[in-house]
């Protein structure tokens, strides 16, 4: 391991050529636009691979700059690279301007890699046009969140969109061992037992930066350990290589932080995932996922305010007391804070997981919005509406209005939706849990209303 150098592990181990690329075999089959742009050569309009810009589009760690990067070692064109975390419109028409001058005057075409491309505003993503559909650069864009939302149309359009898939678990195994004994990194001075390389490998997540990351923490950790024993050993071997247990690797490594962009792609999956988990009544899953939420920084009253609306949603009528537990779980976040707060948080989602479950509230009010919106509604009945207004009664309102207290079982016989909706239904309870109860309930005040007995 070169010790001297500052650079990240992750940064070290990185490929030089197409052909050390881990993962991605979809993208890197013989004859793919990715091997042409790399075997295309320096002459502007050399190939058809030379005009042709890629964006890729995938998750944390899965390779995009590696890509870019090992385009341009085994390419001859001028390679510009830019991150739309620091460039500007002004750095983009400079790199345009000279990649148009080296065109002209040099007959050699420019290769620009722009990371992060959904952090440029529509302004920052049109200075890019030109440039693209003129020919003048290559782009290679590499964003985590998905394009059709993120770039923009003209760009899309004229651009090769590329997706990259999580590093498999052998994938990864692959990156580790590398590491481990190429001189760029370990140089074979440490290894991993079982254990460790199966923790690491659940730890990365498909994440290859993440798990060189860690296996850096955890060699150094281990060497620097390794040489405190020596010092107190005289006979010890210092040729053989350090092993790195699971508990060195989980003393190393704080937490294993989940790939989780909270902006990007996996922020909406994980919830996804969590809303569906709780909905089909798995605590177990729903746990999993508030878990990853938790762990990855998620904003806990975003959290809880999914719960009240899962709540109201998904169990509603089935188990009322649902929503009193959710709304309690978030004003008790609010109280006491993070982390304290997952345990009345876990507490509601397991709760609500394992209660019966009801939309029709939900639905009946979709439905109801739904006719408003079509216009499909009719005036007050005469007998509701408000009699205390000044002129209110010369005009009748409120006249021949039945008070419900004062009528048998509290329900009294009159009408109350509009003439054109008599006899519509927006609420209609399920079979589950309390709303079976209010089935029935319902079903004799339906009759009392319509004047049955």
């Amino acid at each position: 391991m070169a010790m001297g150098t500052t650079a990240p592990l992750a940064v070290r181990m990185r490929p030089t050529s197409l052909d050390e690329v881990v993962g991605q075999r979809h993208l890197l089959g013989p004859g793919s636009p990715l091997r042409r742009l790399a075997a295309s050569s320096q002459t502007a309009g050399g190939g058809a691979a030379s005009g042709q810009s890629v964006i890729l589009w995938g998750p944390p760690g899965t390779g995009k700059t590696t890509l870019a990067q090992s385009i341009a070692h085994s390419s001859d064109r001028r390679f510009v690279e830019l991150s739309a975390v620091t460039a500007g419109v002004k750095d983009v028409r400079q790199v345009m301007e000279a990649a148009l001058t080296d065109r002209d005057l040099y007959q050699r075409s420019t290769v620009l890699f722009l990371d992060e491309i959904h952090r440029f505003t529509k302004a920052q993503q049109d200075a890019l046009l030109p440039g693209v559909e003129q020919g003048w650069v290559t782009l290679i864009a590499a964003t985590t969140e998905n394009p059709s939302f993120s770039v923009i149309s003209p760009l899309l359009s004229r651009s090769l969109l590329l997706t990259l898939e999580p590093l498999d678990d052998d994938d990864i195994v692959m990156l580790v061992e590398r590491a481990i004994a190429d001189p760029r990194g370990f140089g074979g001075r440490i290894a991993l037992d079982d254990d460790a390389r199966a923790q690491l490998v659940r730890l990365s997540s498909g994440d290859a930066r993440r798990a060189l990351t860690a296996l850096e923490a955890a060699g150094a950790h281990a060497l620097e350990a390794a040489r405190g024993d020596a010092d107190d050993d005289e006979d010890d071997d210092g040729d053989a290589p350090v092993t790195v247990t699971a508990e060195a690797l989980a003393s190393a490594v704080d937490r294993a932080l989940l790939r989780y962009d909270r902006q990007g792609d996996e922020h909406y999956d994980v919830i996804s995932a969590f809303i569906k988990s709780v909905r089909g009544s798995d605590p177990d899953a729903a746990l999993h996922y508030l878990a990853r939420m938790i762990e990855a920084g998620e904003d806990p009253r975003f959290i809880a305010r999914r719960v009240i609306v899962l709540a109201s949603e998904d169990i509603g009528m089935a188990d009322p007391q649902g929503l009193v537990i959710a709304t309690a779980a978030a004003q008790a976040v609010q109280l006491i804070g993070m982390p304290e707060g997952r345990i009345p948080l876990a507490e509601a989602v397991v709760y609500l997981a394992t209660a019966p479950k009801s939309n029709r509230s939900y639905l009946g009010i979709d439905r109801a919005i739904a006719d408003v919106r079509a216009g499909d509604f009719g005036r007050v009945p005469t007998h509701l509406r408000d009699a205390h207004y000044p002129g209110a009664k010369r005009l009748g309102h409120g006249k021949g209005y039945r008070y419900a207290h004062d009528a048998p079982h509290g329900v009294a016989t009159q009408q109350h939706l509009p003439d054109p909706l008599v006899g519509r239904r927006y609420y209609e309870p399920g079979a589950h849990g309390f709303e079976r109860d209010v089935a029935a309930r319902l079903e004799r005040i339906r009759r009392i209303l319509a004047g049955e007995r």
